[in-house]
């Protein structure tokens, strides 16, 4: 009997996902269709294979949306995360199981019963952060654990970065995923963690002055800033006795102090528009936030303004992204500050074709095991092939392929509104994930608890 899978969005995270599953068609007797908005940037490869078909969806056209899930066995949405709860609704009404890699809302929450109640697998979180995070972290707490180990202390870090060979500008970054969340990150409240049994907390305006730094072999030295809220996943880890609990995004040392100059300024505030922004320069948007003078230059005022010395190499990070050209326009009626400045980072950071990107994560678990404190290290790396075919793609696409098909196949059967933290979910995945290019390596080095020393005031 065919099975069928319904894909909703097929933006830049999808390019392995589409194409795990259509080579599983044949042997999986499936047939995958993508529905999207816009469906001219997905491939004539994809239009074209036997086991797909390509429609033109509009999620609030009501018709259109129901339609489409009732045609299927299995829906993916790869939408914004916003949007997946009137999928979900609908998921529910017509009894279909249910995969996204985006964190569960309130609203998907409350749908946790009834999907119980009607034998539904609504898996989310299986991505990349969120997803792979989740699964290698419980597969080393529940070793820990059935060795008779208690958990102390649980760091987390992960982030998309540029590849080490078109590691060119002196960001040391490029764009692998949304920009705009790139611009936003750390808005919207303030990051809370514990350390050491006290609770922590940072401000949105000096979060990127609170970094901790760390080596990947390979690679070289990385910094973290703490993620939003790190308590989220206590409970779901059982981590309630841990006395350090921090989750972090990484990037190379250096970012986050020049991009705290963006921060300072007001450049990243998207809660208002500027007025004549589409024919603004590059120049005058950067003169929105400096104080007037009659003499000095705008350089002269932003170096006062935010006591960047002589000296101080984040200046020479400002003046690369072309911040002070006076001939380059903004280009967007009504922008917002953030709005105003994705578009001059997109100059600068976007991947080119042949281009690749990097996905590093990093796991510290600090354990008691027979009164011995000890500490297991463990990391990933993951290269893409291209501008399509991205590691962040990769570690995205790849887990929530595989997690529709476990469903599909039985081998995932638990139901609800879920993240995949049980090991009926993380083993058979994370096991087929090493065999697809995707694989930690643990290092077992000597317990240090968390080190304040290592975070910059």
């Amino acid at each position: 009997m065919v099975r069928k899978i319904l894909i909703v969005g097929a933006g830049k995270s999808t390019s392995f996902l589409l194409d795990y599953l259509l080579e599983k068609s044949e042997t999986e007797n499936i047939k995958i269709t993508i529905g999207d908005l816009d469906t001219s940037a997905i491939s004539e490869n994809i239009k074209s294979h036997l086991n797909c078909s390509v429609i033109a969806l509009d999620i609030f056209k009501d018709n259109e949306r129901i339609s489409a899930i009732q045609e299927a066995d299995l829906v993916i949405s790869m939408l914004p995360a916003r949007f997946h709860i009137k999928i979900a609704e609908d998921c529910l009404t017509y009894k279909k199981h249910l995969v996204t890699a985006s964190y569960i809302s309130p609203e998907l929450n409350k749908l946790n019963e009834k999907v119980k109640e009607s034998g539904l697998v609504f898996m989310n979180e299986i991505g990349l952060d969120p997803g792979i995070d989740h699964m290698s972290a419980m597969q080393v707490i529940d070793r820990i654990r059935e060795q008779g180990g208690k958990i102390l202390l649980f760091e987390s870090f992960c982030g998309g970065l540029v590849a080490p060979e078109y590691d060119n500008n002196l960001w040391n970054y490029k764009f692998t995923w949304n920009p705009r969340n790139v611009v936003l990150a750390g808005q919207g409240g303030t990051a809370k963690f514990i350390q050491e049994g006290t609770y922590k907390y940072i401000p949105y305006h000096k979060l990127f002055r609170r970094t901790e730094f760390f080596e990947v072999e390979g690679y070289g030295k990385f910094e973290g800033y703490a993620n939003r809220d790190s308590l989220n996943y206590r409970e779901a880890y059982s981590l309630q006795d841990a006395l350090t609990i921090y989750r972090g995004t990484m990037r190379r040392v250096g970012f986050s102090k020049a991009w705290n100059i963006f921060v300072q300024l007001g450049a990243t505030d998207d809660t208002y528009t500027i007025e004549s922004s589409e024919d603004m320069t590059y120049r005058e948007f950067i003169n929105l936030f400096l104080p007037y003078s009659p003499t000095d230059s705008v350089e002269l005022k932003l170096r006062h303004y935010l006591k960047i010395d002589q000296d101080d190499s984040t200046w020479e990070k400002l003046v690369e992204l072309n911040l002070f050209d006076n001939s380059k326009k903004i280009g967007i009626p009504n922008a917002t500050p953030a709005q105003a400045l994705q578009k001059i980072l997109e100059d600068q950071w976007t991947l080119k074709d042949k281009e690749k990107d990097m996905i590093v994560m990093y796991h510290k678990f600090g354990y008691e095991l027979k009164g011995e404190k000890k500490q297991i290290d463990s990391k990933l790396v993951v290269i893409g092939e291209d501008r399509v075919h991205t590691a962040m793609a990769k570690t995205v696409g790849l887990p929530v392929a595989i997690a529709a098909l476990k469903i599909l196949n039985g081998k995932i059967t638990t139901p609800g509104v879920q993240i995949p933290i049980a090991k009926e979910v993380y083993e058979p995945i994370l096991k087929e994930l090493e065999t697809l290019g995707v694989n930690f390596k643990e290092y077992e080095v000597p317990y240090l608890g968390y080190n304040p020393d290592s975070v910059a005031s």
